[in-house]
């Protein structure tokens, strides 16, 4: 990238934020969840919404960009490889045979990012799918300590991996979405 877009945001209250605290929907009111899996459960819903935010208000280009290269890394791919991850982690509770990859060899949910509306769409339709199936199969096991699949992992375990892999990649989302037009804010 030969041109680097000027820095801006939309909140006007404090400007290293992304939205104003009356507009941004992951500032809530009150006390936080009560209990673990409810905190857990609250904080990856907070990652999975900075992700859809930080990609808001971009075409399909834009979604597509890797802004910051060398990385092959891309907002669309980042969404196309936590859809692949969602799978993957129900595959580590599974007994039964894996689930097959969702965009084929490794690294593809990122090479086949490409700037198409109908791969964006689909890349949403996918994670949307996946995050709902995992939480599913999370859902049927009440005991965070408890050990599934064939590794034997607890599923507080597993809880914690899925919050770090989305804080992680947020933190990629806003490194990209600055150098695709420039909007800053955490």
């Amino acid at each position: 990238m030969s041109e680097q877009p000027e820095r801006w945001t939309q909140a006007t209250v404090h400007p290293d934020m992304w939205a104003d605290p009356d507009d941004d929907p992951r500032d809530k009111e009150g006390a936080g969840p009560d209990g673990e899996l409810a905190t857990l459960e609250d904080f990856l819903a907070g990652y999975r919404l900075t992700l859809r935010m930080k990609c808001e208000g971009l075409d399909a280009d834009q979604l597509a960009r890797r802004s910051v290269p060398p990385s092959t890394m891309s907002l669309l791919g980042l969404v196309r490889h936590l859809a692949e991850v969602e799978r993957d982690w129900r595959n580590w509770i599974s007994d039964g045979e894996p689930l097959p990859k969702l965009y084929g060899r490794r690294d593809a949910d990122f090479h086949g990012a490409v700037a198409e509306q109908a791969v964006v769409d689909a890349a949403y339709a996918d994670l949307e799918r996946e995050q709902a199936a995992t939480d599913a199969a999370l859902a049927a096991y009440a005991d965070l300590g408890e050990r599934v699949g064939e590794e034997r992992i607890a599923v507080r375990e597993l809880l914690v991996h899925r919050i770090e892999e989305y804080a992680r990649h947020c933190g990629h989302a806003d490194l990209l979405r600055e150098c695709v037009d420039g909007r800053v804010g955490q």
